[in-house]
């Protein structure tokens, strides 16, 4: 790698993606959003670049020269309203960069997906890549992701060398817009005392971040490959946070209708008052189902290892502490 495009930049993985890169010698291109001033907030030594994903002449500026990709960025919101904006960013954004890819001649990109577009399996056994994608498109999240997989998908038919590398739910210090750390703060905040039935898996955004440079230099071109770190029952999860951090432990099973029941009405009020809603009925479409996945290809062919999960959890915790954002 000689020069290598980060897109999403200043987010919660992409940030630490380029500090990695850059502590290996790479040079840096960290591309973020123009819609504010974020130039104090890309690291030393990285070149930064202000364009937005949407506009594919900018980006086709941006990519010019890179020999790698990592296409990071993406809205990630569970909330009923901004569906277009998603879509437009997360797989209209994505059909730019692989354009801008397939103009530059870039030697590979590393797509960054997640583990909401693996199909949810009913039989017992764990998800892993080859799991058709089954969601409802009303999902938007998830159908945003799916589609964007399927524009990385068409560059490749096309000629593009890419990666597909899918995160679960990523723990750790930097996650500035309270995405798996919502765990963290809610255990402080004592609302993880109850629970449902299913489970989910969770993962340190450093094992993330050493997942994609490993997808750059060994995946498979058109391969997806799960980056997940620990498959837990909610109540289990719950408890393993809860026992870091401090918080009440979980103590009530909550039937899943109830439990979007719920969800349905704290999104409704939320709209109302124009306030972030606690929970959504697309953040707890999962909730019944065994969310867990296999990482075995991940750990054969990159030869990806995931580290301890509950530093992460730690770390994450201390780093919101010191900000005053628990």
């Amino acid at each position: 790698m000689n020069l290598a495009l980060v897109t999403g930049s200043t987010g919660f993985l992409g940030s630490l993606l380029v500090r990695k890169l850059l502590s290996r010698g790479v040079r840096v291109r960290a591309l973020a959003r123009p819609s504010r001033d974020v130039s104090a907030e890309f690291p030393p030594g990285a070149e930064g670049v202000l364009a937005d994903i949407r506009d594919a002449g900018a980006l086709t500026r941006a990519v010019d020269g890179c020999d790698t990709v990592f296409h990071t960025a993406a809205i990630v919101s569970f909330r009923n309203s901004g569906r277009r904006e998603q879509l437009e960013v997360n797989a209209g954004g994505t059909r730019n960069v692989v354009a801008a890819c397939l103009k530059a001649g870039v030697g590979r990109l590393v797509h960054t997906s997640s583990v909401a577009t693996v199909g949810r399996r009913t039989d017992g056994f764990l998800a892993d890549e080859d799991t058709e994608f089954n969601w409802p498109s009303s999902l938007t999240y998830r159908w945003s992701k799916h589609l964007a997989e399927l524009e990385v998908l068409e560059g490749v038919s096309r000629g593009l060398d890419a990666v597909i590398v899918n995160p679960s739910v990523m723990i750790g210090p930097g996650d500035r817009y309270v995405h798996g750390g919502q765990l963290v703060r809610d255990a402080v905040r004592g609302r993880l005392i109850a629970y449902t039935r299913g489970g989910m898996n969770l993962v340190s955004v450093e094992d993330v971040a050493e997942g994609h440079l490993r997808a750059a230099e060994a995946g498979r071109s058109g391969c997806r490959y799960i980056l997940g770190g620990v498959n837990l029952t909610h109540r289990e999860a719950f408890h393993f946070v809860t026992g870091i951090v401090g918080g009440r432990p979980p103590v009530v099973n909550v039937p899943r209708p109830a439990v979007m029941a719920v969800a349905r009405v704290m999104e409704f009020v939320a709209s109302v008052a124009g306030v972030e809603p606690f929970i959504t009925p697309d953040l707890v479409a999962g909730a019944g189902s065994f969310q867990w996945f296999s990482t075995a290809r991940a750990r054969a062919e990159l030869s990806w290892h995931p580290l301890s999960l509950e530093k992460s959890i730690r770390d994450a915790y201390i780093w919101y502490r010191e900000r005053n954002i628990l």
